[in-house]
């Protein structure tokens, strides 16, 4: 049996994109996040429900301390619309294989839905993701869930005939190419690493 490889840590600092800083989660995020994420219609697709402050920042702790397994790492931002300097949503990884393979997801809050903000953030995070030796991208939408396919795909992510859990498996692979908005995937080398879904 093989061990698992150690996964390098990602860079702690934040983001910068043209409008948006996605900035390491802390715990004293939740107290903020917990009206951003307020809305039960953002569990539409995912299920469960808004978090009040108190669980938020529970949740915060566990996931600020890291993953209890050595080979996986947990990564998190929240997204800071700069011109209103306020926070609208996250964006994570769940990096696994050797710092090769990174599951993302992202929420945008209700009120700031529609602006390109997840798109953005999303578009940032890959960027990140694959500037520090990631190879596979993996994300999963519902297949209802129009908006958020399109955020995967505008982050060059194709979807795939995989479907977990009731979500369409998405991928990108490292020599994959966007062309006029369109990611065109050439397969990854054979036995690539599973991604993992994202963490709790």
């Amino acid at each position: 049996m093989t061990a698992s490889l150690p996964t390098a840590p990602l860079p702690t600092a934040s983001v910068r994109t043209a409008r948006l800083d996605l900035v390491p989660l802390a715990v004293a995020h939740a107290e903020e996040m917990a009206g951003v994420l307020a809305d039960p219609a953002l569990h539409t697709f995912t299920g469960g429900a808004p978090l009040p402050v108190s669980r938020l920042r529970a949740r915060y702790e566990r996931l600020v301390a890291g993953s209890p397994d050595p080979a996986t790492v947990w990564a998190n931002w929240v997204v800071r619309l700069r011109a209103e300097d306020r926070l609208t949503g996250t964006v994570q990884a769940t990096v696994t294989g050797g710092g090769r393979v990174a599951e993302v997801a992202w929420v945008i809050g209700t009120d700031w839905q529609g602006r390109g903000i997840a798109r953005e953030a999303a578009e940032g995070l890959v960027g990140l993701l694959r500037e520090h030796g990631v190879r596979t991208l993996v994300a999963h939408v519902h297949p209802d869930h129009a908006a958020s396919a399109a955020v995967a795909r505008a982050a060059g992510l194709t979807p795939t005939d995989i479907v977990e859990d009731g979500e369409i498996r998405w991928e990108r692979r490292r020599d994959a190419e966007v062309v006029d908005g369109d990611a065109v995937s050439v397969p990854g080398p054979p036995g690539e690493a599973r991604g993992p879904r994202t963490h709790p």
